[in-house]
């Protein structure tokens, strides 16, 4: 009887010190981390896959439509082309970026709640914390701009497809004629004002609004701008993230009880 019950209070130890370990092994996760670094990958890839296909798309309904001349959209073709070289290393940047910070999430939790017993923190490491903590304040700064600026090509096509819907309301209408109301995409810089015909005006423009191309092109920079959105709130996660452990690191090394990063 004694070995039996000795036996079942070593396996209910066993037990106890399995869900003991593993409690201590999901207190070592930062979660914040982990959210960022999912939602920063989501939306880098939202942003570079429909922001490459948006681009090339737009190439498409300026050749077709409102630049037919080579030589009148060269620069923008080139620009474009550039952009979308820059995309594929912004991509690749920051997948190995959120890996990164994912992995000095693991480190400096583990460090902050002292998972693996009492090390000194070392100078080395509240310094490679602190410079994470810089640059990803200056990357979410950056972001910032990029969202904006992916903002500008989504209010392009939405006047575009505003003014299509202003022509089919004006259908009916015998003393509005369609044909008055234009969209010259000269205006806002993006081709010169050489260009042939650089606008398109009512029943033209209608068909323009129906193609594939624009229809695809403007949802996909509209995903896009989300995608951006989303990576702003990433990099803002991991500015707390980043900070918050970069603070608590500093703070307990000057009571010398800190683990080692």
């Amino acid at each position: 009887m004694e070995t039996a019950a000795e036996e079942n209070a070593e396996q209910s130890q066993e037990k106890k010190g399995c869900f003991e370990c593993c409690i201590k092994c999901l207190g070592g996760v930062p979660y914040a981390s982990l959210v960022a670094t999912i939602l920063c990958f989501s939306g880098v890839a939202l942003f570079c896959g429909c922001g490459h296909v948006a681009l090339t798309g737009t190439v498409s309904i300026l050749e077709q439509h409102f630049s037919t001349t080579a030589s009148d959209h060269a620069l923008l073709s080139e620009v474009i082309q550039l952009m979308q070289y820059v995309i594929y290393g912004i991509a690749s940047f920051f997948f190995l970026y959120g890996i990164i910070l994912l992995a000095e999430g693991f480190y400096t939790t583990s460090a902050v709640k002292e998972l693996h017993g009492e090390f000194k923190t070392t100078a080395c490491g509240r310094c490679i914390s602190g410079m994470f903590v810089f640059l990803t304040y200056v990357l979410g700064v950056a972001w910032l701009g990029v969202f904006g600026f992916s903002a500008v090509p989504v209010f392009m096509f939405y006047n575009i497809w505003s003014t299509c819907e202003v022509i089919k309301s004006l259908q009916t209408n015998v003393t509005v004629p369609g044909d008055q109301i234009c969209v010259d995409i000269r205006q806002y810089g993006i081709i010169p004002w050489n260009a042939v015909p650089g606008k398109a005006c009512g029943p033209i423009l209608e068909n323009i609004c129906n193609t594939n191309e624009f229809y695809m092109s403007y949802h996909l920079f509209i995903v896009a701008c989300a995608g951006a959105g989303a990576t702003v709130i990433a990099l803002l996660i991991y500015m707390m993230a980043t900070t918050y452990n970069y603070a608590v690191l500093k703070f307990k090394s000057r009571e010398d009880c800190c683990t080692k990063f």
